[in-house]
This record gives C-alpha cells, structure tokens and sequence, in this order.
C-alpha cells in the first residue's frame, strides 16, 4: 500500500468518524441514517450514470474505428495499447473541442469508463506527453478513483445534510441551539477539506501510476508544466459552464491555483513535477516510449 493509498483510506475514514459524531449530536441514529440514505442515492445515481451525464456536459466527440482524421487516429490507437500495457479493459475515447489542453477520465468502474482530451491538448503537446496524459487518466480508471470520490462526496453530503438539520432542530439536540448553529457552519467546511485532501492524494497516485503505465516519468512531468502554463490564460467552456466537474481533470480547468492550499481539489503542478523527476531519477534506466516528440497535430 502505498503513502497516497493510505492517506486516502485515513481521510475517508476520518470523514466517516465525523458524520457518525455529528449524526449522533444533532439526530441520533435515525437522523444519521435518513442524511445517508438520502446523499447515497443521490451520489448513487450520478455515480451509475456519471460518464454520459459528463461527456454531454462537455460536448465530447466519441472516436470510433471510422475515425478519419489520422491524428484521432492515432490518440485513441495509443490509448488503446496503453490500456493493454496496463492489462485493463479499454476505455470508450472521446475529444473535447476547447483551446485549452486538458484531459478527464469517468466511467463508474474499469469495464464501463471513458477518457476526454481537448483538442487543445492534442495541438499543443508531443506524442509521448498526450501519452503521459492519458496514462495518467487510465490510472484514475484503474484504481477506481470514481468510485472513492463517489464515496467521499456521498459522506460531504451527508455531512452537510445533518448540518442543515441543525438550523431546524438546534434546541432539540444534545448540543443546543448554539452548538448547533456551530456545527452548520463548521462541519461542511470540514467535509469540504477532507474532501480536497482525498481528491489531491488521489491525483499524486494516478501520477505514479501513470508514469509506471507509460514507462516514462518526464513525458507526463513536460506535460504537466505546458498543461499548466496555458490553462492559466486560456478558459474552458465547458468547465466553466460546470465548475462541478473541474476536479476531473488532470489539471484545474477554471483557475491556477499555486499552492496545495486545504480548498484545492489539485496539488500544486510544481509539486506534481518534482514528484515525478524524482521517479524518473531513482529509475535506473527510464525507458522512453515509442513516439516521437513531435505533437501528432504537427
């Protein structure tokens, strides 16, 4: 297991312990159970249905095997034979029409997913960096990061849910009237927190899984560091449109944040690059992928 693993299954079981303490202040047992039952079907729901809700909301393009255009060709021929490397099911693949590079996988498990890039990412970066990209969204994939998310979100909700029982039911608690009025402020700020640290140590897993899948660190690092410069100044319809999907993809599509800062739901890009250039330096021989540098949009 590793150090991301890990932390991932101590917030999660942190946010768990939160949401039995205050369901047990604010409603007792059946108060608790009626917040879960109602954000689980909810999450549930999007969960199922999460891929198509999410590819319609971004206007993506399925590729399919009459694809002519050579350079679509080749993106979802390399996705394809890095699903195979990575000895998983391949994904559907799509293309986003946007300026701004960017990618996102979804899909509620490995034999129903999905990965998006824009067109922005396939006009602006090399071969093996879409390579690393995309290496990196499988690894979402692989290790069911929807899944945890899907869990995380539905525990926030929760959370969130007994916090607004608060406001109605504050002088018939066990806290009163001012600890529950403290408790609607704080608790959802704390479920977001949470929230943010289990969605950036996720991103650090799906790099190191990535970088393993593509055999080739720096390709996903040099990515990285384009993908960030220009999301700064270029904007993403779609993710503005739904800024509820932003922390889906490999790099913030709304903003550059530059600090692992307790709201972000990414770390920091130049803490993301240096984790992998170390990857690459304690590599004894960092075997380089088949493509060229050259961006297949020329």
């Amino acid at each position: 297991m590793t150090a991301n693993t890990l932390r991932t299954f101590l917030l999660l079981a942190g946010m768990t312990a939160l949401f039995m303490g205050i369901g047990y202040l604010l409603g007792g047992p059946a108060g608790a159970l009626l917040a879960l039952i109602v954000a689980a079907a909810m999450n549930l729901f999007a969960w199922w249905n999460s891929a198509d809700m999410v590819l319609r909301m971004h206007g993506a393009r399925e590729i399919g095997p009459d694809e002519r255009h050579p350079a679509l060709r080749q993106y979802a021929g390399d996705v394809e034979f890095l699903a195979r490397r990575a000895g998983m099911p391949v994904p559907r693949v799509f293309v986003i029409q946007s300026d701004q590079p960017n990618a996102f996988a979804t899909g509620r498990d490995p034999q129903h997913a999905a990965v998006a890039a824009t067109t922005g990412l396939l006009e602006r970066l090399g071969r093996t960096e879409i390579q690393g990209v995309m290496a990196h969204e499988l690894a979402h994939v692989k290790n069911r990061d929807t899944l945890t998310m899907t869990v995380t979100a539905t525990l926030a909700g929760a959370i969130g849910m007994l916090a607004n029982f608060a406001l109605f039911f504050g002088g018939n608690n066990r806290v009163g009237l001012i600890g529950s009025l403290a408790m609607m402020i704080f608790a959802p700020m704390a479920a977001i927190l949470v929230q943010s640290a289990i969605s950036r140590a996720r991103e650090y897993e799906a790099d190191r899984v990535g970088a393993e899948i593509s055999g080739d660190p720096m390709a996903l690092a040099s990515a990285l560091e384009k993908i960030e410069r220009s999301a700064r100044r270029t904007m993403n319809a779609g993710a503005e449109r739904n800024p509820a999907t932003a922390h889906m993809f490999i790099i913030n599509p709304l903003n550059g944040q530059r600090m692992d800062n307790l709201f972000s739901t990414h770390p920091d890009t130049a803490n993301r690059i240096n984790r992998l250039r170390q990857m690459a330096g304690a590599s004894a021989s960092v075997q380089p992928g088949p493509w060229s540098q050259r961006g297949p949009w020329g």
